[in-house]
């Protein structure tokens, strides 16, 4: 199983030495993946409830950077781990804005971009934006329509209920052909049918792992009835821990526990077959020495057991 760690492009480590310190430190202890998330506001008090357990949103999300200048950052420091959004909120981006700006990144990385899309939970962002709340899936399949024709053709146009892009040839391709994977965020069932039938992956958070494999499950399904290889489809599951002194029981975990328990956690999840699963621990007290320090016990935990 391939691990990854968050970047620091929220929170009081969001600068330029916090970024440089993790994704150096990340690469040469022996992390496959670094990701970053995506927020453009952060309300005193959000309209809707933010999905954890207690319906507040981290107080780290009113720092917020960039994720995609924040991985181009990151891309010229590192030369091996590969570049993750957990997740990108494609929808606020006109898709031809969109697939340059991937275009873009996947090249200057040679290849490493890997597009984690999400929907987001907050309307208020999508009113910041300009972008209605309504029909959010009908525009991410469009979006997605418009990112595929654009990666895979030299000359592209596009009319659909909501884009028109005039023909244009495309000179700029992606170093990864046909281009780079496509990971969704979603929950529902219309969420997970999506996956299996038109996209290379999931990104789920930590869950217990009966629960997640369940849901996996219907990705699965979803692929062969679509007559895709489900082979082919990846997990890459983001695990935001909540550290604690001591041990917490069965119900609590994955929500709360030790640094210990995370790495049984992780240790499992690789033996139930997830593909990736990646660590965010900026949503912790720690400094960013000691989120470092946390990265290193726990990629040697996991490895070496």
């Amino acid at each position: 199983m391939k691990l990854g760690l968050a970047l620091p492009d929220f929170g009081p480590d969001a600068h330029p030495e916090g970024l440089l310190r993790v994704c150096r430190s990340a690469e040469d202890m022996g992390y496959d993946s670094l990701w970053t998330g995506d927020r453009v506001l952060a309300p005193r008090t959000p309209g809707t409830p933010y999905p954890s357990a207690d319906g507040s949103m981290p107080r780290v999300y009113e720092n917020h950077m960039d994720p995609l200048v924040a991985l181009t950052f990151a891309a010229s420091h590192t030369t091996r781990v590969e570049l993750g959004t957990s997740t990108l909120n494609g929808l606020w981006h006109p898709p031809i804005m969109l697939a340059r700006s991937l275009t873009t990144l996947d090249v200057l990385s040679r290849g490493r971009l890997v597009v984690g899309l999400g929907l987001g939970w907050m309307p208020e962002e999508y009113t910041a934006v300009s972008v209605p709340w309504k029909g959010r899936g009908a525009r991410l399949d469009e979006t997605v329509d418009v990112l595929e024709g654009y990666w895979t053709n030299d000359v592209f146009a596009h009319q659909g209920p909501l884009f028109t892009i005039p023909e244009t040839v495309v000179g700029l391709k992606p170093h990864r052909r046909p281009g780079p994977p496509v990971l969704l965020a979603a929950f529902t069932p219309r969420g997970l049918r999506r996956i299996g039938r038109r996209l290379d992956g999931w990104l789920p958070v930590a869950m217990p792992l009966p629960h997640l494999l369940g849901m996996w499950d219907v990705v699965l399904k979803e692929a062969e009835e679509a007559q895709r290889d489900p082979a082919t489809l990846r997990m890459a599951l983001r695990v935001n821990p909540q550290l604690t002194g001591s041990k917490t029981g069965p119900e609590e975990m994955p929500q709360a526990g030790t640094l210990g328990q995370y790495i049984d956690y992780a240790r499992a999840a690789a033996e139930a077959g997830v593909h990736e699963l990646f660590m965010d621990f900026g949503q912790t007290r720690a400094t960013l020495e000691e989120r470092v320090d946390l990265a290193g016990r726990f990629i040697e935990g996991v490895r070496n057991g």
